[in-house]
C-alpha cells in the first residue's frame, strides 16, 4: 500500500471528487458527532425532541442561506438525529461557478449546476466545505458557551446528487430518517 505522508505524518486521502469544485451543485451531506455520541437529543415514538444543542443546529440550518446569499443556495430538507444530522445543500449558479446549460428543464438546471473546469484552489468561503464548516463552528461555540459537552467528527459526507431521481430518493430517506431511527446506520442505543 502507497502510504501518503506530510511533514512525515501519515494522510488520509481526502474523499472529494478531484474533477468537482464544490461551489455549485446539489449535495446529499451527512455530519456526524464525535464518537457518534447523542448530542442532538432523543427519539422517541418516532419524534426527534430536540435538546438546546440540536435546537442551535437547526437555528444555524435554517439561517445559512440568509447568511450567503450571493451563494445562490439552499437547503430544503434535513433532519437532525440524536448522533448526526443530514442534509439537501443546493448551490445556484453564482459568480464562483459556471452553470452547465444543458438541461431543458428548467427544475433541473439548479440541480445540475457544476464547475466545469478540473478542481483547483478556489475561494473557500463560497463552496460547500465552507458551508458545514459555519454550521459545525456556530454549533459548537454555543455549546461551548454554555459549558456543554460537545464534539463533531472531523470530516463530513457528501454525495453529489446527478438527478432528480436521485433527489427525490434522498429527499424521501431525509423525511424519514426519524421513523427508521432503529434501523440506521448510525443507531446507538445509549
Amino acid at each position: 500500500m502507497d502510504e501518503i505522508k506530510y511533514k512525515d505524518r501519515y494522510r488520509i486521502p481526502s474523499a472529494r471528487a478531484w474533477w468537482h469544485q464544490y461551489n455549485g451543485g446539489t449535495y446529499f451531506v451527512t455530519i456526524c458527532t464525535k464518537n457518534r455520541e447523542r448530542f442532538f437529543g432523543e427519539i422517541e415514538n418516532h419524534v426527534m425532541t430536540l435538546n438546546e444543542i440540536g435546537e442551535c443546529l437547526k437555528e444555524q440550518i435554517l439561517a445559512t442561506p440568509q447568511k450567503r446569499p450571493d451563494m445562490n443556495m439552499d437547503i430544503p430538507t434535513f433532519a437532525i438525529m440524536p448522533n448526526h444530522v443530514h442534509l439537501i445543500v443546493v448551490i445556484g449558479g453564482n459568480v464562483y461557478n459556471t452553470p452547465v446549460d444543458y438541461l431543458n428543464d428548467e427544475s433541473l438546471r439548479r440541480i445540475q449546476c457544476v464547475s466545469t473546469t478540473e478542481n483547483t484552489f478556489s475561494p473557500q468561503s463560497k463552496n460547500l466545505a465552507s458551508v458545514i464548516r459555519g454550521i459545525k463552528t456556530v454549533t459548537t461555540s454555543f455549546a461551548l458557551n454554555k459549558g456543554l459537552a460537545f464534539g463533531w467528527q472531523s470530516r463530513f459526507h457528501d454525495h453529489i446528487v446527478r438527478d432528480i431521481d436521485e433527489l427525490n430518493a434522498i429527499a424521501n430517506y431525509i423525511e424519514n430518517n426519524v421513523a427508521n431511527w432503529k434501523d440506521d446506520e448510525f443507531y446507538t442505543n445509549k
